[in-house]
């Protein structure tokens, strides 16, 4: 790909393929430091490890940048031994640092500093100028499992999507539809997804560095054409309680879709489907206007799916505000299709609450 952003994609593939090597390392061991945070969501020394490390590499390369990330170090702070498991995970990285693949923190203390860069970071708004958002692991319930998951790295300017990056440890760089949690690479390679703002969506395999090592494809605008293809869904059925399951089914037969589709518990690898043509299309109602999309779980993936011509609202129809805060409290729900036919998909949804006596979920 050749755009503006080609420093910073080559830094942050480097950060995600020693991320993978981290997950990949904990992903295989029983034992793999969960704990439960405030909002019963689980996170593992994987995900600590990881924030750290990609905010210590692309602080690096680039000293002026701000980050926004899911977790913070008070638990680190708090528990001596999962500190120190931590720490031993990441000094494991100590070879590819000295290749310049990564950077690593100097101390559990700069580590734990660097989490916290990233938990209690903010992506402001039109005037914040440059800010990367990670999520380290997205999918850690089917993650502890040794599931599907992804690596999640945005950049940001003014609050707007330019650069996605994301790592998928667990799909192939060819992977065929319909796309589930157990769907895993049986070559055990997986892939990067990536795009730049105007530049396309491309996939290339997870490991090999130098360009000449590796081909990355181009994604086609699958998404910019279609306007009588069948509508092909991802979703998560069944897993999740924050989203209202009986709309979102008579959404589908309103639409005459008969496919489930893609099945994905992690929204960034939802966004990689839609990205990779793999799926065509999602929504998502919550069950309370008070609930929220948590912005490193979209933002960065929603440009591979908008690369390739989709449009992607909330269900009353606006645009995504990546620059409201952590919680993106501006929006309520998402709506993905391809651009001809995200009209249609809208109306759907809207007429669906409003018969099912659930027009209070619109603004």
């Amino acid at each position: 790909m050749d755009s503006p952003y080609s420093k910073e994609l080559e830094i942050a593939i480097g950060a995600i393929q020693s991320a993978a090597k981290l997950s990949q390392a904990v992903i295989s061991i029983e034992d793999k430091g969960v704990i439960e945070k405030d909002d019963l969501s689980p996170v593992t020394v994987a995900d600590f490890a990881i924030q750290a490390l990609l905010t210590a590499t692309i602080c690096h390369a680039f000293p002026d940048d701000k980050f926004v990330g899911e977790e913070s170090a008070a638990d680190l702070r708090n528990n001596p031994a999962l500190l120190d498991r931590v720490w031993k995970l990441l000094r494991t990285l100590e070879g590819d640092e000295a290749k310049s693949l990564c950077k690593l923190p100097e101390s559990p203390d700069q580590m734990c500093e660097m989490i916290d860069w990233c938990g209690f970071g903010e992506p402001g708004g039109s005037q914040a100028g440059r800010v990367w958002v990670f999520d380290p692991i997205d999918g850690t319930k089917t993650f502890v499992r040794r599931e599907a998951y992804a690596i999640n790295v945005a950049l940001l300017e003014g609050s707007k999507q330019v650069l996605s990056i994301v790592g998928c440890p667990t799909l192939s760089v060819d992977a065929k539809a319909p796309v589930t949690n157990t769907s895993l690479d049986p070559a055990g390679r997986g892939c990067i997804v990536f795009a730049a703002k105007g530049h396309g969506t491309y996939v290339r395999p997870l490991t090999g560095s130098l360009p000449h090592e590796v081909h990355s494809r181009r994604i086609e605008p699958h998404a910019e054409t279609e306007s009588s293809q069948a509508l092909r869904p991802v979703s998560c059925y069944n897993m999740l309680d924050s989203g209202v399951d009986d709309v979102h089914q008579l959404v589908m037969e309103k639409l005459k879709v008969e496919s489930r589709g893609c099945d994905l518990l992690a929204w960034v690898l939802r966004w990689v489907t839609l990205g990779l043509g793999l799926a065509n299309m999602t929504i998502w109602v919550y069950k309370q206007r008070s609930r929220t999309g948590k912005i490193w779980d979209h933002a960065g993936a929603m440009l591979l799916f908008e690369e390739v011509g989709g449009t992607i609202t909330d269900i009353d129809g606006k645009p995504i505000d990546l620059g409201i805060g952590r919680k993106m409290t501006a929006n309520h729900g998402f709506i993905a299709a391809p651009k001809a036919m995200h009209g249609t998909v809208l109306s759907a949804v809207q007429d669906v609450l409003r018969e099912q006596g659930k027009g209070h979920l619109l603004d």
